[in-house]
């Protein structure tokens, strides 16, 4: 816990200390807020780990409405197109605010930012920091920030594992603390305002480029205070994350692939080039797939960066390229083997422009949340775009709201509640996450949905560890049940059994957990489901 303590609470609490619930803080100064994190700041947040960078009409001949269309084209016919307008316009008054917040976007010699390109994308728009370190510099900057922005108190190390309600409204949550030196072993804050700012769902899955706190904790707590959840079904798989064998796996960043990076097989054949005329820069469910089929059929699946980048690949993408050292591989003389791996969830919890969910008192950003943005295949490096701009507009409704802060309870106590949460592997999440990756990954199909949700009420009733768990076999239903229900294949979303998309499905799937449950109750057998 940060040296501000708990002894008040703040009637704004910000759940997730990513770029999304950083950047929400920072905008709500000076009104007072607290920002509560699992991890220390800086630590569990897959916003840190974007290699790619953030998308933005920055660039001379470039326009918001030029991005809005790509981000449409790449959604596969379910974008909100008022919302990407929205977002895409929004750009590059976001990106001066970063610039104000410190991050140092790398610049040319007449100081305007040097862009990348990439895939689906049809202007250079990418705007970078070292290479490929804009996550992880942007967050470094906002975290600074945050540090030093007295209006913002900080609560470390405590997990947010459910929300509480008062009558129809959100009016709190309970946290557990997730190290033994962070405090008391569960806190209960009350709040007028929740902003869940929680990320993404890729530790459900057990080949993923996100930390392992990625669990979708906030879609489930949101789910089971009755929120509703959108478009859970659309899990983007990114294509090149190294299978090099360590969990999380490293990500080899797309803009390699913007920059002449090519896929080969290991009998040297590029497979690409055959299946879409924009080869390597197709849109990232083509190459997941295609990647997918070239490990399946037993030809393996690398990313040849030797001609393209070579010697310069060290200064030009350090981070890959330590990443690369690690396992043994010199990106400039060998291919880098490569594996399809849980990046991104374009579902969550259903939110307006504004950011609020259909339960009063919450409100939702970044990947945690379901705008509509990004429909059924997010473009890439729209995602940190989206977190900013929407929780931006976030500490607006709620500054509009509840333009003064009002005195709450003091944070209750439970001092008998178990120890603290560490999240460690254990065997119910490894199976789980096997089982999501089999059934409810690249490719999927009526069967193995339905054994996927079979296996997820086993594990259920079953039981396992406390602390997380229940999230995790939440967020895993919502996944399946809305992969099961949607009979196509669209964007992310493949189902071997319906490989054509269907004019009839082209729209948002919105739903309760309630619903979904029913789903499982009516697909899975009787003797193996907890709902029986």
């Amino acid at each position: 816990m940060s040296d501000s303590g708990i002894a008040v609470t703040d009637d704004v609490v910000i759940v997730g200390g990513g770029l999304a619930g950083l950047f929400c803080a920072l905008k709500m100064a000076p009104r007072p807020v607290t920002l509560i994190t699992g991890a220390r700041l800086g630590e569990g947040a897959a916003s840190a780990w974007a290699q790619g960078g953030i998308a933005a009409a920055v660039g001379p001949g470039d326009t918001p409405d030029k991005h809005a269309e790509d981000t449409i084209a790449a959604g596969d016919g379910i974008v909100d197109a008022r919302i990407a307008r929205l977002m895409t316009g929004a750009g590059p008054e976001r990106i001066h605010d970063l610039i104000d917040y410190g991050v140092p976007f790398d610049r040319g010699n007449a100081g305007n930012p040097i862009l990348s390109r990439e895939a689906a994308h049809g202007e250079r728009r990418i705007v970078r920091v070292r290479g490929d370190l804009a996550g992880q510099e942007m967050m470094a900057a906002l975290i600074r920030a945050v540090r030093e922005t007295p209006s913002i108190r900080v609560i470390e190390n405590y997990s947010v594992e459910d929300l509480t309600r008062d009558g129809g409204r959100v009016a709190g949550l309970i946290a557990i603390a997730t190290d033994a030196d962070a405090g008391p072993p569960e806190i209960r804050l009350a709040a007028r305002a929740v902003v869940l700012a929680t990320g993404g769902v890729g530790a459900l899955y057990a080949v993923t480029t996100n930390p392992l706190q990625a669990r979708g904790q906030g879609v489930a707590i949101a789910a089971r205070a009755g929120a509703l959840i959108a478009d859970t079904e659309f899990v983007q798989f990114h294509p090149t994350a190294m299978d090099v064998g360590q969990d999380p796996a490293p990500l080899a960043t797309e803009a390699l692939r913007g920059e002449g990076a090519s896929l080969i097989n290991a009998a040297g054949a590029r497979f690409l080039a055959d299946l879409h005329p924009d080869a390597e820069l197709a849109p990232r469910d083509i190459v997941a797939r295609a990647v997918f089929a070239e490990i399946q059929a037993g030809r393996g699946a690398f990313l040849d960066c030797r001609r393209a980048i070579g010697e310069r690949f060290e200064d030009a993408f350090p981070n890959v390229y330590k990443a690369c050292a690690a396992a043994g591989i010199d990106p400039a003389s060998a291919p880098i083997p490569i594996a399809p791996a849980a990046h991104y969830h374009m579902g969550g919890v259903l939110t307006d422009a504004n950011g609020r969910t259909s339960i009063d008192g919450l409100w939702a950003c970044g990947e945690a949340a379901s705008t509509g943005a990004h429909g059924a295949n997010r473009l890439a490096s729209n995602s940190l775009l989206e977190a900013v701009v929407f929780a931006a507009r976030v500490a607006e409704d709620i500054r509009a709201i509840y333009p003064a802060p009002q005195p709450m309870p003091p944070p209750e106590v439970v001092s008998d509640a178990e120890g603290p949460g560490l999240f460690l592997e254990s065997a119910a999440i490894a199976r789980l996450r096997r089982r999501m990756s089999d059934d409810v990954g690249v490719v999927r199909d009526h069967d193995g949905l339905v054994a996927a949700l079979g296996d997820i009420a086993d594990l259920e009733r079953q039981g396992g560890p406390s602390y997380g768990f229940r999230n995790m076999i939440t967020t895993a239903r919502l996944i399946a049940g809305a992969a099961l229900l949607r009979t196509e294949s669209r964007g992310a979303h493949f189902r071997s059994d319906f490989p054509e998309a269907d004019p009839a499905q082209a729209k948002r799937s919105i739903f309760t957990l309630r619903s979904v449950e029913t789903v499982a109750r009516t697909a899975v057998p009787a003797s193996e489901s907890t709902y029986a």
